[in-house]
């Protein structure tokens, strides 16, 4: 009787210990699943580029999970996934050194301002729509433009309401998933 005593208050004992420990845990799982590395570089540009840093997050997560060294099979690079195309169109209006060549986004920092530079104008370009943002990061401003000239798409013309195209719609889906859980993670409630 004493042995079953005992076993029963150890089960009531890591019960006990489970609940009140349960959300510290939940927290740390969630935080390795959303990291927020880089912080001091996501903060500085998204402070500049006036961009909330965990929707920054929520891109380089989804772009490449956060290796510095990823790329795509259009050769696009870094942590925010950045084209050839793209950079050298980004490259004089950020105010990049002569000396930054397209090797440089594999490195965080450049990568990040060039990437959060982007987005800026994206969410400019679209009325601060992140969708419609999303989708032009995914797919290029001229295809999202299209789009949204025609009715079938956009009933405002000004953003997206239907993404036809199964990458740009899983893209968006993943972006906003991703930018969701950061704010659950790591914005206090009533912020």
């Amino acid at each position: 009787m004493r042995k079953k005593l005992i076993a029963l208050f150890l089960i009531a004992l890591l019960v006990f210990l489970g609940m009140a420990y349960a959300p510290t845990i939940k927290q740390r799982i969630l935080e390795q699943l959303y990291p927020t590395p880089y912080k001091d570089i996501v903060t500085e540009y998204a402070a500049q580029y006036n961009l909330d840093p965990l929707l920054v997050y929520s891109f380089i997560k989804t772009e490449s999970s956060f290796d510095p060294q990823a790329q795509s099979n259009v050769d696009a690079r870094g942590l925010m996934q950045i084209t050839e195309i793209t950079f050298d169109w980004l490259k004089p209006r950020v105010g990049a050194e002569e000396s930054v060549v397209f090797e440089d986004l594999y490195d965080p920092e450049t990568c990040i301002q060039f990437g959060t530079y982007y987005l800026s104008r994206s969410l400019d370009r679209y009325n601060g729509d992140i969708a419609t943002a999303a989708a032009s990061y995914h797919s290029g401003w001229g295809t999202v433009d299209k789009l949204l000239a025609d009715e079938a798409y956009s009933k405002d013309g000004k953003t997206l309401d239907v993404f036809p195209y199964t990458q740009m719609n899983h893209y968006v889906a993943k972006i906003s998933r991703a930018y969701a859980k950061y704010q659950e993670i790591y914005r206090p409630e009533g912020e």
